[in-house]
């Protein structure tokens, strides 16, 4: 029998957006604001009682607040934070159960090179990204002894439908600025989806703990 696959998206549009690009059949899909973290717990009850355990999970959530500092209230932090990260820890502190989660198993975190260079006008995306990269080394550790491993992956600029639109408001200038940073280009989603399968896959059997940069060289520079 196929693996199954259950969607979780923020909104209805993302979701039949996300949906469109899947293969296959037997999908399960829910729409579910990441921003309610009390109710995550319920959620991925829901998800075990009609899927069986988990044995892979991917969270790739990102919300941007584009602001100087200067203007960065406490509630903007908490905003980017309850969806780009603690979501994400939410779910992990409930797959670490045994009733959710197969030994064996991979957790996928989907944080951002900004985790890790420097660039103006992202602290509150910066920083929760970053937080993610950091606490996998802890999880890690923590879920090894539940043989499962726990690794982030760092993606640079990528041509998402969302990307897409936003590269077109730009001028020539800045939209080539952009490009110009990517020794191989801009990426593709699969190149953020086959790094996915690979750590969900027993090819990465032995590895966990790891922030993989999948940015085609932007960070080598």
């Amino acid at each position: 029998m196929g693996a199954k696959v259950v969607l979780v998206a923020r909104n209805e549009e993302r979701l039949n957006e996300t949906l469109s690009m899947m293969e296959g059949k037997g999908h399960i899909v829910c729409s579910y604001d990441l921003a309610n973290i009390d109710g995550i717990g319920g959620l991925l009850a829901g998800i075990v009682s009609k899927a069986g355990k988990i044995n892979g999970f991917i969270h790739a959530a990102g919300i941007e607040m584009t602001k100087p500092v200067k203007l960065l209230s406490p509630e903007d932090y908490e905003n980017v934070f309850k969806v780009n990260t603690l979501s994400g820890f939410e779910f992990i502190h409930h797959l670490a159960n045994i009733k959710n989660m197969e030994k064996n198993g991979s957790i996928v975190l989907i944080a951002s090179i900004t985790g890790v260079i420097g660039r103006g006008c992202v602290s509150a995306y910066a920083a929760s990204k970053g937080a993610m990269i950091s606490a996998c080394r802890t999880m890690a550790l923590e879920f090894s002894k539940k043989e499962i491993r726990v690794n982030c992956i760092s993606p640079g600029t990528v041509l998402t439908p969302l990307m897409q639109n936003y590269l077109a408001t730009l001028d020539e200038d800045a939209r080539a600025k952009r490009v110009d940073g990517f020794p191989l280009g801009l990426g593709q989603t699969t190149d953020i989806s086959n790094a996915c399968i690979y750590l969900l896959s027993d090819a990465s059997r032995w590895v966990t703990g790891q922030n993989l940069i999948v940015d085609g060289g932007y960070t080598v520079r």
